[in-house]
């Protein structure tokens, strides 16, 4: 489908999909090459962070950036921890990278373009209950977004809409403060007034923490899930994986996280065919600015979000000789 629409820039993860059933980590049932399709289609390859930005100087227009064979490590793993995956994909460019690389690309046309940019890890990290990583992957959203409104500033006939396809079930309730007494973690979880202002710190002025696993840091809780250990800390060795299958097929509880200091087991509520978090149905927010902002307005249904970019877009207008 990619390749039939042959958008300008593509830039992500997912390479597997890409390449022919014989070539290794390919997870395509047919032999198509589509990398190679690509590349006679006058695509530029970049495969990590470095050679995005010399595919952003060749002038062709065009970019397929495959930049993991699945999906790409979280900032925290990839800027911080050094966990996940990223000793197999050290050089990952981030969301706010690929974001530039594409408005500087995609704004040589004089036709207009339009670009989506997901945080796609907000969400891979909310399933599995990894509260921290989802935290962090939405500060690195919120710099794309930046990047954008930073482009409009200097482009005024630019749309920006910013929303999301859907909520998780998940909620910031309080904090978990260390230095509270006793060794029952749930103790130290302080909400509304007690909850205090967490601690940390960004002394580099990057807009991240300096560190996660400070002494009063926020706890979030989800209303879904499978059963689990809540340890109440940062998961600093590598994603969280909250639930194993067992002889029967069954999701259980992950025993690895077991005899963490503190931490209390969680029944799961939904089916053990299930191994994480899964959507909820809230309204999300959208916010908009530009040209035809103004048509995002109260409630509304998810169709209309679509009704106002083909006005705004005009690509429902018949041309009349």
């Amino acid at each position: 489908m990619i390749f039939d629409v042959k958008p300008d820039v593509i830039l992500g993860g997912g390479s597997a999909y890409f390449l022919g059933k014989d070539i290794p980590g390919s997870k395509r049932k047919d032999d198509k090459d589509y990398i190679k399709l690509f590349q006679e289609a006058g695509y530029t390859l970049a495969t990590d962070k470095s050679e995005l930005q010399t595919a952003t100087g060749t002038n062709t227009g065009k970019i397929l950036g495959l930049f993991h064979t699945g999906n790409m490590d979280t900032t925290l793993d990839r800027e911080f921890l050094k966990k996940g995956t990223v000793e197999k994909f050290p050089n990952q460019p981030g969301l706010v990278d690929m974001t530039k690389a594409a408005l500087g690309e995609l704004s040589k046309t004089e036709e207009g373009f339009f670009l989506m940019v997901e945080g796609g890890n907000i969400d891979k990290m909310s399933h599995p209950l990894d509260w921290d990583r989802a935290l962090v992957e939405t500060i690195e959203f919120d710099k794309a977004v930046g990047v954008a409104r930073e482009f409009a500033a200097s482009h005024p006939d630019t749309l920006i809409v910013v929303t999301g396809d859907h909520a998780h079930g998940v909620s910031i309730i309080g904090t978990v403060d260390d230095e509270k007494p006793g060794t029952e973690m749930r103790e130290k979880v302080g909400t509304y007034a007690e909850a205090g202002f967490p601690n940390y710190t960004d002394e580099n002025n990057d807009g991240y923490p300096d560190k996660i696993d400070v002494t009063r840091r926020l706890f979030l809780s989800a209303n879904n899930g499978p059963d689990h250990y809540e340890t109440f800390r940062p998961k600093l060795g590598g994603p969280f994986v909250p639930a194993i299958q067992n002889e029967k097929k069954e999701y259980i509880a992950n025993e690895a996280y077991k005899d963490v200091p503190g931490a209390v087991f969680v029944q799961g509520n939904i089916p053990k065919s299930g191994d994480s978090g899964v959507h909820a149905v809230d309204d999300v927010v959208l916010q908009a600015a530009g040209p035809g902002a103004e048509g995002f307005k109260g409630y509304m249904e998810e169709s209309d979000i679509y009704r106002v970019l083909v006005d705004t877009l005009a690509l429902g207008a018949k041309q009349t000789n």
